[in-house]
């Protein structure tokens, strides 16, 4: 090993990705807030995973972080998740996801360095490829990538990107 090189530790990869993964989901969460208010008002509600209104103001169908969270309160509690839980229950979804992707990013940094290469970028790619094109429409939490315009994929990518590199930045910043 040169001394220019860290000891890979699995640890101190799980912990640092760990909190990369959550700063992470709370950018990307940010950048999709800015973005869905510079869209235009009907392009805003296309977002693949987001729940357009209804006339009388209701969510019409959950967003894909809750629609997970509610088959996995009816599948392993059988509970029903109530409108105030699914609130909370969302987003904790969207949290893990994103921690869990940094632990994974955190312990494979650690012990193949090539992984930080392009700042996250490729990382955030691939979570996007993975989750949101693969992962996602095959649990059926959301409809096929074909059913969505080129318009959401590149929401998605941006957002995915935005998670890579913001886990990149910060993992560097704790780790080296």
């Amino acid at each position: 090993m040169r001394k220019d090189q860290k000891q890979a530790n699995v640890w101190k990869g799980m912990l640092v990705g760990l909190v990369a993964g959550l700063a992470a989901s709370w950018t990307m969460d940010r950048f999709q807030d800015v973005w869905i208010a510079v869209s235009p008002a009907d392009d805003s509600k296309e977002k693949e995973g987001q729940a357009p209104a209804s006339e009388d103001g209701e969510e019409s169908q959950d967003d894909v972080t809750v629609k997970a969270a509610s088959a996995i309160s009816e599948g392993l509690l059988e509970h029903k998740l109530t409108r105030a839980e699914k609130k909370i229950a969302g987003p904790a979804v969207h949290y893990a996801v994103g921690a869990t992707s940094g632990i994974v990013y955190g312990i494979a940094s650690e012990f193949l360095p090539e992984v930080t290469m392009g700042f996250g970028l490729p990382y955030g790619i691939a979570i996007w490829v993975v989750v949101d094109e693969g992962t996602v429409p095959l649990l059926r939490l959301s409809k096929p990538p074909t059913a969505y315009p080129v318009s959401t994929h590149v929401y998605a990518l941006a957002s995915h990107l935005v998670f890579g590199a913001t886990a990149e930045g910060v993992r560097r910043r704790l780790r080296g």
